[in-house]
């Protein structure tokens, strides 16, 4: 009869060579050569789930010039950007694979950079894994592939469960990351944490200051983007980590009193994430930027909180603070300057509605809307109706519905202007040639003067255009 480990064997082979037979190709060229190959981490993972992908980990004996020359044999398409720590990447047909000797790293107590030293066995690379679901491998340069787990993780994969191969507080000393790839692995695998890791990260999360933030901020992004990301948002505060890496966030936590009564700000934000993310068809599929905004909308709320006598409690102006402190924890955690600008000026925006009443907004309004949207307008649509988690469920559709009208009211001014091409009725040469200017940024200001009056009453012809320019070149030229 055959064990657990047996039948997770045989699952991993068939998967490999129904999915993926150029592996096996490979593993005959190092074997040739007279080296090991071997499949490893999560892709021995996924093909024990069935969810083997085109992206492939080995590991070998071979040192890294030595793969490099057996994967130049195999593909023209090679990289060595992971050299220093052993990994040469190659490309073939549409799968891409990583080659990477035997190893083990460990970064110092101060260190943000791995020391990296080459291993002599698999044994040895499978301990320094993060978790034992990562440390099972198929030795492919065998006679028949032969499944290794030596830490049983083929169990812990059919328990659903999160463990390390030994101790949690050496794994997570020689890499602090890993303790933010258990939330990760935790949101996208939807397992649980073995009591003795959650407890290791409690205690060591002050270690996570030694990674670099764009590590942090990569292991953030792969838990944001995965299918449930509340349960590794919900591991990284309750351990404290998150204080450390997103402090914004454990804030949200705000004290609720018998007679202050409020949302649960926090469990609101995550709701809100997961009510985006339903959404999320509108923008093509997962996206980033609206999970970023709907998770820091409403981090400026702790910083503007002010109670109401008699009871009642009130956050003014929490999205201009929130923007502003959106800005400066992306740049902390090392964001693009667009995924930055985008997020923010989300955040700026997402109480903008909240004016549109029943639909009192006059068509200026709404053009200013879209414009101060501009490409982020679907952003702004999905985030908006995400913001809405009261549990009253007459006033969750009335809110709905309202939304409903703005929208369509968008689309019908959008069709009748074609508002994303709107311009000043006078462009910046007939502007300099008015006001008898050369080029300056006095005529920037010239022409957003005539955009916003454009945007605020629709087409005003040249003539009045022209009288609205002297008009505010009358006011303004003193000043400027």
């Amino acid at each position: 009869m055959k064990t657990p480990k047996d039948i997770a064997a045989d699952l991993a082979v068939a998967s490999l060579t129904s999915h993926t037979p150029i592996a096996l190709s490979l593993a005959k060229l190092f074997k040739a050569a007279g080296f090991t190959l071997a499949l490893v981490g999560g892709p021995v993972r996924d093909a024990i789930l069935g969810r083997l992908g085109n992206d492939l980990d080995f590991t070998t004996n071979a040192r890294p010039n030595e793969s490099k020359k057996i994967l130049l044999s195999w593909s023209q398409a090679v990289w060595e950007v992971g050299a220093e720590f052993g990994t040469i990447a190659a490309k073939h047909g549409e799968t891409t694979v990583e080659v990477t000797t035997y190893r083990s790293e460990v970064y110092e107590s101060d260190s943000r950079k791995p020391e990296v030293n080459f291993g002599e066995t698999i044994e040895g690379d499978l301990f320094r894994r993060d978790f034992t679901v990562n440390a099972m491998a198929l030795e492919l340069t065998t006679d028949t592939p032969t499944f290794i787990d030596l830490f049983d993780g083929v169990t812990d994969l059919a328990k659903k469960i999160i463990r390390t191969p030994g101790k949690p507080e050496d794994s997570f000393s020689d890499d602090p990351l890993r303790m933010m790839r258990a939330a990760r692995f935790m949101s996208q695998l939807e397992f649980t944490v073995d009591p003795s890791v959650v407890a290791a990260i409690k205690s060591m999360s002050d270690r996570i200051s030694i990674i670099s933030a764009e590590r942090v901020r990569d292991e953030l992004i792969k838990t944001l983007m995965s299918a449930n990301p509340r349960l590794g948002l919900t591991l990284l505060v309750e351990t404290g980590l998150a204080e450390k890496i997103l402090p914004e966030i454990p804030k949200l936590r705000l004290e609720i009193d018998e007679h202050h009564h409020h949302k649960d700000v926090y469990e609101h934000t995550l709701t809100v994430l997961e009510q985006a993310m339903a959404l999320e068809d509108r923008l093509g599929g997962p996206n980033l930027v609206i999970r970023l905004a709907a998770l820091l909308h409403d981090i400026g709320k702790p910083k503007t909180r002010e109670l109401i006598p008699g009871g009642g409690v009130s956050f003014h102006h929490h999205e201009v603070v929130g923007s502003r402190m959106t800005k400066e924890r992306l740049r902390a955690l090392r964001f693009d300057n667009h995924t930055i600008s985008d997020v923010s000026q989300l955040v700026f925006l997402h109480l903008r509605f909240h004016g549109y009443g029943s639909g009192e907004w006059t068509d200026s309004a709404v053009r200013r809307y879209i414009r101060d949207a501009e490409h982020l307008l679907d952003h702004l649509h999905v985030l908006t109706r995400a913001d809405c988690t009261t549990r009253n469920q007459r006033k969750a559709e009335l809110l709905a519905k309202t939304y409903d009208s703005l929208e369509e009211r968008i689309e019908v001014l959008k069709t009748q202007e074609e508002l994303e091409k709107i311009r000043p009725d006078l462009d910046g040469i007939e502007i300099m040639a008015i006001l008898q200017l050369k080029p300056s940024p006095i005529v920037g200001k010239a022409y957003q003067y005539l955009l916003d009056l454009r945007m605020e009453e629709g087409p005003l012809g040249a003539e009045r255009a022209t009288a609205e320019l002297l008009k505010w070149w009358e006011l303004n030229q003193p000043k400027i």
